[in-house]
């Protein structure tokens, strides 16, 4: 039985023969997402504006197209609704959750905009209940943001601690300004398309730096193996070496992951759409960056192949350009 190839065996694909027009592209593309981002900002959902959840409650199914319909003429902004799951509800307990942006600078929904709210979603349903409003002020919103950097800040940090440890710090260091260039074009693209940004991206930043380490690590861990092996081998042609073995598995494991985000992106709904956007925009960004951002600037700093004093010693890589076996 024949198996299905994506990617033909023994490639020779020379990744680094542009590295300079690759590297040189990815460094525009984060200054152009900097300066879009501090120009236009970023469109911050509720989470980061601050704004008013009201809890519903019916005997009905919970229609969020009927209900984002009820609304609209109210023209409130930025207006999210998702059904809420919980195993300890009853058949007859159908309960939402609409979450309401501040309006005009205000720290909450006013009172009458909440019961203008009410009255339109009894006109979709009769018997809905409102069991709990809640506001999110300003001070809560600028604290999450304070703890979305740091998450993200840390993530990055810990991770460069363990690709230093792993390997060695020429690693770490491209390994980390892959992340950084993920991190900071998929806030780009957020900030050009002015689409929602709420702590759902946050979820799927931290995603984006948890997928594009792993496949940097994999072509890490092959180009350790092969700096072994090939001690007398240009570096820029042992990562070749590197990238094309590992090929057919990046190209698989990117591929069936994207088929199951485009699949959530098409028909998922506008409730998870920027999360799954962010995803999705993230994983081919961090596919690219793993060769282009982070093999590159190892190429560009080098690795210590030579031995130290003791030319007995050597080092875990060999002792190329030394003329010893």
């Amino acid at each position: 039985m024949r198996r299905l190839k994506l990617v033909p065996e023994n490639t020779t694909i020379d990744f680094f023969r542009w590295a300079p027009l690759t590297f040189g592209a990815s460094v525009v593309a984060v200054i152009l997402s900097l300066i879009a981002w501090g120009v236009m900002g970023l469109n911050f959902g509720i989470d980061f504006q601050g704004g008013t959840t009201i809890r519903t409650e019916s005997a009905q199914p919970v229609d969020v197209g009927a209900y984002r319909r009820a609304l609209q003429p109210l023209d409130l902004g930025d207006v999210s609704i998702t059904e809420v799951f919980d195993p300890t509800f009853g058949p007859d307990q159908n309960v939402a959750q609409i979450r309401i942006q501040a309006q005009d600078g205000a720290e909450a929904v006013s009172p009458e905009t909440i019961q203008e709210v009410e009255a339109a979603l009894r006109q979709v349903d009769p018997s809905i209940t409102f069991p709990a409003v809640e506001s999110v002020g300003p001070k809560v919103s600028g604290e999450l943001i304070v703890s979305a950097i740091l998450a993200v800040l840390g993530a990055t940090l810990g991770i460069l601690i363990y690709i230093w440890l792993r390997f060695e710090w020429q690693f770490a260091v491209g390994a980390v300004v892959a992340l950084v260039h993920d991190i900071i074009v998929t806030i780009g693209i957020f900030a050009v398309l002015q689409l929602k940004f709420d702590l759902s991206i946050v979820a799927a930043l931290l995603t984006i730096l948890g997928y594009s380490i792993n496949d940097t690590v994999v072509v890490f861990d092959r180009l350790r193996e092969n700096l072994i092996k090939y001690k007398k081998m240009p570096l820029r042609d042992v990562m070749n070496l590197s990238v094309n073995e590992t090929l057919s598995r990046t190209v698989m494991t990117t591929g069936t992951t994207l088929v199951a985000l485009i699949a959530l992106l098409v028909l998922g709904g506008d409730v998870i759409r920027g999360f799954v956007f962010a995803i999705t925009w993230g994983i081919v960004v961090g596919t690219y960056s793993s060769v282009y951002v982070a093999k590159n600037v190892v190429l560009f700093l080098g690795v210590n192949r030579n031995p130290p004093k003791d030319p007995a010693a050597g080092t875990q890589f060999g002792t190329a350009g030394t003329g010893e076996p």
